[in-house]
C-alpha cells in the first residue's frame, strides 16, 4: 500500500472546461453557493486569481457538523488542460496538494479533484503512522467527504451559471 494519500473526486459538468474553472476559482463566494463552507478570506492577491486565502467548512457527522480549516496558496493553470491548484501552507493538512482539473468533454467537462498528501498531519508521531493517520482516517472521513459536496456544489453553481447566460461559442 502506497504510503501517501490520495483522494479523487470526479464528474461530469456541462460547461466549458475554462468556464467552469473560472467559476470555481472564485472561491471568496464558496460559503454563498455552499452550505458547508463557513467562510473564505483572502490574505493575498485579487479576487477569483492567485494568492493565499484560508478557508473553513464543516464535516457533517449526523447533527454534528465538526469545524476543519485550513491555509492555502492557490494559482490557475491553463495547459494541460484549465485546472486549479492548492497548497495548504497552515492548518493540519499543511503540505497538501490539490488539483481542480476541467478535462474537456462533448457537451461539457470531466472535473476532478486530486488531493495528494505525502507526510500527513505534522503531529508529533512516527512518519509512517502520520501517513497512516492521513490516508485511513483523514483522507477518506474528512477530504474526501467535503470534497464531494463542494464538488456537487458548484458543479450545480456552474451549470446554472451556464445555463442563464450561455456561452456564444459552445452553445452551453
Amino acid at each position: 500500500m502506497e504510503p501517501r494519500m490520495r483522494t479523487l473526486n470526479a464528474r461530469f459538468v456541462a460547461a466549458p472546461p475554462a468556464r467552469a474553472r473560472d467559476l470555481v476559482a472564485q472561491v471568496e463566494r464558496w460559503p454563498e453557493w455552499l452550505s458547508h463552507y463557513r467562510w473564505v478570506r483572502r490574505l493575498d492577491g485579487a479576487a477569483g486569481g492567485p494568492g493565499v486565502v484560508d478557508m473553513a467548512a464543516v464535516r457533517p457527522f449526523g447533527r454534528l457538523r465538526y469545524p476543519v480549516w485550513w491555509r492555502s496558496r492557490m494559482w490557475l493553470e491553463d495547459e494541460p488542460v484549465p485546472s486549479l491548484r492548492f497548497r495548504h501552507i497552515g492548518g493540519v493538512t499543511t503540505g497538501m496538494d490539490v488539483a481542480w482539473r476541467f478535462h474537456p468533454r462533448p457537451g461539457g467537462c470531466r472535473v476532478e479533484i486530486l488531493h495528494e498528501w505525502d507526510d500527513g498531519p505534522r503531529w508529533p508521531l512516527p512518519r509512517a503512522l502520520r501517513q497512516a493517520i492521513a490516508r485511513l482516517v483523514i483522507g477518506p472521513i474528512f477530504v474526501h467527504a467535503i470534497a464531494e459536496r463542494t464538488l456537487a456544489g458548484l458543479a450545480r453553481v456552474v451549470e446554472a451559471s451556464c445555463a442563464a447566460s450561455p456561452s456564444p461559442a459552445s452553445g452551453v
